[in-house]
């Protein structure tokens, strides 16, 4: 295992939302620092439509594209049949949403050693690779 980090969504998304300037700050910490990271096609697909659609200001199309261009920079895991199967029994085996699930799968294939998410327990460790929490009040 690498000293790889697999980012979540809201790693990305968080850097660009305004609404919460702590955890944005943080956000872009992480993504300065996080020298070793992977994501999935998954959470690219969501940080274009979230930061797109959701956010009280959201990214112009053009912007979250540019970003999304810098994401395919990274190790990116697609979300194939084999990987859903994978979640499927992560999901079943840790009592995971499917999505989490899917996320952690990702994270073994890219074989990364830990998750930064707020989305799962901080500190839970699955087959190996153990959840960060980079937004927990100290």
């Amino acid at each position: 295992m690498s000293s790889r980090s697999f980012l979540d969504t809201n790693i990305f998304v968080y850097a660009f939302d305004t609404a919460d300037p702590r955890k944005q700050a943080i956000a872009q910490q992480v993504l300065r620092t996080t020298l070793d990271a992977a994501v999935s096609t998954q959470v690219m697909n969501e940080f274009y439509v979230v930061t797109t659609r959701k956010l009280a200001v959201p990214l112009p199309a053009a912007v979250a594209a540019a970003v999304l261009d810098e994401m395919a920079k990274l190790v990116c895991v697609t979300v194939d049949s084999s990987l859903v199967l994978a979640a499927v029994q992560a999901g079943q085996t840790w009592q995971l949403s499917h999505w989490d699930a899917l996320m952690v799968a990702a994270a073994q294939r890219a074989g990364c050693q830990r998750i930064l998410t707020e989305d799962l327990a901080h500190g839970a460790v699955y087959d190996g690779v153990e959840v960060t929490n980079p937004f927990l009040e100290s």
